[in-house]
């Protein structure tokens, strides 16, 4: 039950609304497809944009615990070149592109283009551990969606196609530092959930869908994903660090943000990032102290931890640090984020 629930309460949808939206009118939303050759379809693409008046107003990311984000739909994009940011999610009740719309949004009005693939089989009804596995495929889903993005009719002539980051949370994370330049490890990944003491959560999820890690083909898992265009990557509590082969951060050449949420001395083992920014030549790290893993999930709706609770959800969606709320520790990520990729995208004339 618990699981059908996570499956259902994790479908993703744009919700027209009535509603005021004059906190988004310069924030444009469009879907656009990125085919996939690896992944035998297209890749559904949620972008966010700098934008003129019109389009219809929109909440994404809304769920039964979650609340929603609003932008215009299909707005006019604003005139001029942008950054572009990609946008990689996590796994998870909130594994969706649309539910990072409280981060992809504030970018949008600073000025970047933000492209985020769903990486398929990690949200839905389709959800499957098997997918959600097989993370070497994830940075190619990032890099199909550059393709897709260098290529539309709409977004291409309004792109700076020199200046393109990546942006990673969580599994996203360790998304943006494997198209940085860094392997995984096919040994290490293969034996992640031997036990439950890196990653119970998603190790459970993994064992009671019938998946076997050992049995998996990994045949391709240490490939190089590295995409020469990016030029800056960011990732927010990486998951899971563990399955990368060591000596490959050393290799990555461009700049890297890495910032762990958590008190130190209590961050997870599988987001740790201190020793990665160390071995990564051009990489700074930094922690919000009063945050957890779960602060970079969409503010909750009133219940909606009593809700998961009941539900038997089993991870604490709504539980921060302790400190700040949500929207305040939010507020502090996307300053960080938007002053990171300005640092890195936008040089001084």
């Amino acid at each position: 039950m618990k699981f059908l629930m996570i499956i259902a309460l994790m479908l993703c949808v744009i919700v027209i609304t009535e509603q005021s939206a004059s906190a988004s009118e310069n924030v444009g939303v469009r879907q656009i497809a990125a085919p996939s050759k690896e992944r035998g379809s297209d890749l559904a693409v949620t972008v966010w944009y700098p934008a003129d008046s019109g389009g219809k107003p929109v909440s994404l990311g809304e769920s039964l615990f979650f609340v929603g984000t609003p932008a215009m739909f299909d707005a006019p994009i604003a005139h001029g070149k942008f950054p572009l940011v990609l946008l990689s999610h996590g796994a998870g009740l909130a594994g969706n592109a649309q539910a990072l719309s409280w981060i992809a949004m504030p970018l949008a009005k600073q000025g970047f283009v933000v492209a985020a693939p769903t990486h398929p089989g990690n949200a839905g009804a389709n959800r499957s551990a098997a997918e959600t596995m097989k993370l070497w495929l994830r940075p190619a889903d990032i890099t199909e969606t550059l393709n897709a993005m260098s290529k539309s009719a709409f977004f291409k002539e309004h792109l700076e196609l020199s200046e393109v980051g990546v942006l990673g949370l969580s599994m996203g994370g360790s998304t943006a530092l494997a198209i940085a330049g860094a392997r995984i490890d096919p040994k290490r990944l293969a034996s992640y959930c031997d036990t439950d003491a890196l990653n119970a959560s998603l190790c459970e999820w993994v064992k009671q869908s019938g998946v076997d890690l050992h049995a998996m083909d990994m045949a391709l898992a240490g490939r190089d994903n590295e995409d020469a265009r990016i030029r800056f990557a960011m990732a927010i509590d990486p998951a899971p660090v563990d399955v990368f082969e060591f000596n490959t951060f050393s290799r990555i050449s461009v700049p890297v943000d890495l910032v762990n949420l958590g008190q130190p001395g209590k961050i997870p083992q599988t987001v740790q990032a201190t020793k990665i920014a160390e071995a990564i030549p051009h990489a700074t790290y930094s922690t919000i102290e009063d945050a957890s893993h779960f602060s970079m999930f969409p503010e909750c709706k009133p219940g909606a931890a009593e809700i998961a609770e009941s539900e038997k959800i089993g991870d604490p969606i709504c539980s921060d640090g302790g400190g700040r709320s949500r929207n305040e520790i939010h507020t502090r990520l996307i300053d960080m984020v938007v002053a990171a990729f300005a640092r890195a995208l936008k040089p001084s004339p």
